[in-house]
């Protein structure tokens, strides 16, 4: 970064961004950002507890980043437990479930097309009610305002 020649801002950042590496760019703009922050929103911190910052916010940004990559890794493709609705239709699973220990329910109607691609959801808390089969007759007519709420016209609802 001190080898730039640059004496314009912007054209600092270009050079910059174009010559460092990813980590060591993310690790330049988070500890920009720091800077800024105590400049500009008057949070003043010692300099051991802005480079703190720096660090954990940095090993938050690879935690995430880990936890998407096996996210994406493991929703690529239709799940293997999840059969898809015949062509032409998409498919909308709902379920339901009672509380053991008070009168309440939650019911969840999901829905995806063909190829397995989300395309809505639906989730719904009772109180008061714990009888299962009027709670399956909710879900399904929970499924059935989700189908009109995405103007789905061809579905199976299951």
């Amino acid at each position: 970064m001190s080898e730039t020649q640059e004496t314009k801002p912007r054209g600092w950042l270009v050079a910059i961004i174009s010559s460092l590496k990813h980590e060591d760019l993310t690790r330049m703009v988070v500890t920009l950002w720091a800077i800024w922050k105590v400049i500009h929103e008057s949070s003043f911190q010692s300099p051991l507890s802005t480079y703190c910052f720096v660090n954990n916010f940095i090993a938050d940004l690879k935690m995430i980043k880990t936890v998407h990559a096996e996210s994406v890794r493991r929703t690529q493709g239709v799940p293997p437990w999840w059969i898809p609705p015949p062509p032409g239709l998409v498919k909308i699973n709902v379920d339901a479930t009672t509380s053991k220990n008070s009168s309440m329910a939650v019911t969840t109607a999901m829905v995806r097309d063909v190829a397995g691609n989300f395309l809505g959801a639906s989730a719904l808390v009772i109180h008061g009610l714990s009888d299962a089969k009027i709670v399956e007759a909710i879900v399904c007519r929970e499924g059935l305002a989700l189908a009109s709420d995405l103007m789905v016209q061809h579905f199976r609802l299951g």
